[in-house]
């Protein structure tokens, strides 16, 4: 895609905003909740696996600044519900991984009726092939979609004649390329190094366990399905139909159980289906920890840079994306998670490997050179941010939260919380 300086400079930051956050509500003594789910009059909270388990849903944004300020009103709105339920005080669990667990009962299936009541059956499902457990990780959803003002754009300065075709394959692009530097984006968000000893064996219930991972979700003992999907970039069709044969064979029920780090979503219903009929509406980010040192569970900074990654790999060189790559990508994911990152490799080629911390700063550095080209200086403290987290250990966040929580991952997880709450009135 060959576009002139002019026209990127005027319309590649343009796009649409939209987040997603699973938190788990808990009680004042660091237990999931066992009441029903409370917000059946907001829309934009729902539940997700379990019934204990909510889903913070914002609307489209033309802006950074404007979704994260509807997920922080939309946050807040649930602080302040869950700290006034007549049943008794609950907070908004701002971590990736749960508190206290008691046992298996601890984690209630979500619960629907009528229409809806496949929804449920789906999550018993998934509870017997994956078990309840690793199902109570929470993170972030991060949506996105370029402007149609760019697409068009993009679209006059490229070979193809139909619009719609190249509006799947810019996303089918992107989407290869994310996979590609998904470890990038689990090294800079990873922040979920410490867990209760009852999320490895019940009975070690009230223990503080220093994982060796920054990120629990995200890595090798994370929300993966059994084997690495092989997917066709070619087209849409060919997608499409690479997903559609994992369903076949009965490896996953449908493509929702595809837990891979991108999805390119329609607009409307997310189903096959209706992605195939219509055209990719989006590409959702999903690996994606929920931050702790945030009253909101995400700092406002790694949105913005999730923004300009996306459109840095965009402008980088279209490639296929092989088999044995796309292996390779998965595993770098897994290895990203890690939390000594001195000794974290990302398999660049075939039997070729580099530091990650290395290769963060040059890919932090090249987005810099690009940027100072499209917007002068406006997005450098966006990248200057990142960058400290690699240049100064104490920065990143898994070692933040190590320090800041030791010794009282749930106590002073809730003592945050309750804080928070009160504050909220």
């Amino acid at each position: 895609m060959e576009l002139n300086q002019k026209l990127v400079n005027k319309y590649i930051l343009e796009g649409q905003f939209g987040l997603e956050k699973e938190s788990l509500r808990v009680s004042e003594d660091g237990f999931l909740s066992h009441i029903a789910h409370p917000f059946f009059d907001i829309p934009q909270i729902d539940r997700d696996f379990c019934e204990n388990q909510i889903e913070i849903i914002t609307g489209v944004h033309d802006s950074v600044e404007g979704v994260y300020e509807e997920l922080t009103e939309l946050h807040n709105t649930a602080v302040k519900r869950l700290y006034h339920l007549k049943s008794g005080k609950e907070y908004v669990w701002n971590f990736s991984n749960p508190p206290y667990v008691k046992n298996e009962g601890d984690i209630p299936v979500a619960k629907f009726s009528g229409k809806l009541k496949g929804k449920e059956i789906y999550r018993k499902y998934l509870s017997k092939k994956y078990g309840k457990k690793k199902m109570l990780y929470s993170g972030i959803h991060f949506n996105f979609s370029f402007s149609e003002d760019y697409l068009q754009t993009a679209f006059e300065n490229s070979t193809l004649r139909d619009f719609t075709e190249f509006k799947n394959q810019l996303y089918l692009n992107l989407a290869q390329k994310v996979v590609r530097h998904g470890w990038l984006i689990v090294y800079l968000t990873a922040a979920s190094p410490l867990m209760d000893g009852s999320f490895i064996d019940y009975e070690r219930l009230g223990e503080d366990v220093l994982s060796p991972y920054a990120s629990g979700r995200c890595s090798e003992i994370g929300y993966w399905n059994d084997f690495v999907p092989i997917l066709k970039y070619d087209n849409l069709g060919t997608y499409i139909d690479s997903i559609q044969e994992y369903v076949d064979l009965k490896q996953i029920r449908s493509a929702s159980e595809l837990y891979y780090p991108v999805r390119l979503k329609p607009k409307g219903e997310n189903t096959l289906e209706n992605l195939r009929e219509t055209e990719v509406n989006h590409i959702e980010l999903r690996n994606i920890d929920l931050n702790p040192l945030s009253d909101i569970g995400l700092k406002k900074e790694d949105v913005a840079f999730l923004h300009l990654l996306l459109v840095y790999l965009n402008l980088l060189e279209n490639k296929k994306f092989e088999d044995f790559e796309q292996v390779m990508a998965i595993k770098n994911i897994k290895n990203a998670a890690k939390f000594n990152d001195d000794m974290i490799t990302i398999e660049t080629k075939w039997n070729e490997s580099q530091k990650i911390k290395t290769l963060t700063l040059q890919i932090l550095n090249d987005m810099e050179a690009v940027f100072q080209k499209i917007d002068g200086e406006k997005t450098k403290d966006i990248l200057a941010y990142q960058k400290n987290k690699v240049l100064n250990r104490r920065e990143r966040y898994a070692a933040k939260i190590m320090h800041t929580f030791e010794g009282g991952y749930v106590k002073q997880g809730l003592r945050m919380a309750e804080e928070y709450a009160k504050k909220q009135g």
